[in-house]
């Protein structure tokens, strides 16, 4: 292995991850959470064209590869006369596709909460709306915090397939080293692996920080 190689191609890799592949993440994850919000109240509606809806995209998120979505858009939407850009692409399908399954997340955090903290919004004046607001989704936060960590981890290291679509994240970044030195694919591969997981192993002790933040709102 070439040790030099590898000390020469961290930072390059490293900043592809640090410009690439955070940003993609954190954008995606906080647009997919609004419609996970979304998605999930439409599930809970007691207007059954609405749960449906929200069951149809669920399903159809949840029950095609996350590869494919992203061809769709990239690839897809041309033929329809769309044409997007690359990073757009990306954020559109890992938007959508964290939507799908944060939904069901949010949803299960919603009704985890005891339905006597919904009475009392009511008992003090408040309406369905700001009781949802105000008392079920501080509580309901705290509830989804670790699943909805793992799915913002996992998106990271989702983010390395929009290298397929020429977006310059950390693995394209690794990629592109590697086309001119072929002979040095596990140790660069290895080296792209090894940032990840220390992006991963930092962004799963934060949770622990928001999990002690949110504690003040659950109902005891």
């Amino acid at each position: 292995m070439d040790w030099e190689l590898a000390r020469d191609a961290f930072w390059p890799i490293l900043s592809g991850g640090l410009t690439g592949t955070i940003p993609l993440t954190f954008v995606s994850f906080a647009i997919g959470l609004v419609i996970a919000v979304i998605v999930a109240l439409l599930r809970l509606s007691p207007n059954v064209v609405l749960a449906g809806i929200g069951t149809a995209y669920v399903s159809v998120i949840r029950g095609t590869p996350l590869l494919v979505q992203l061809f769709i858009v990239f690839y897809g939407l041309p033929n329809l006369g769309v044409v997007v850009d690359p990073w757009p692409s990306a954020i559109i399908a890992f938007s959508l596709n964290v939507g799908g399954y944060a939904a069901e997340i949010v949803r299960a955090a919603i009704l985890s909460v005891p339905r006597g903290q919904w009475e009392a919004g009511y008992t003090i004046g408040m309406g369905t709306a700001r009781t949802l607001r105000r008392i079920v989704l501080p509580q309901a936060a705290r509830v989804s915090v670790p699943p909805l960590s793992n799915t913002f981890i996992s998106l990271v290291k989702d983010t390395s397939l929009a290298s397929t679509i020429l977006v310059t994240e950390q693995f394209r970044k690794a990629q592109e080293i590697a086309a001119s030195n072929t002979d040095q694919f596990m140790l660069l591969y290895l080296e792209a692996a090894l940032i990840y997981w220390i992006f991963c192993t930092v962004l799963a002790a934060g949770q622990s920080a928001i999990e002690k933040r949110l504690d003040r709102y659950v109902a005891h």
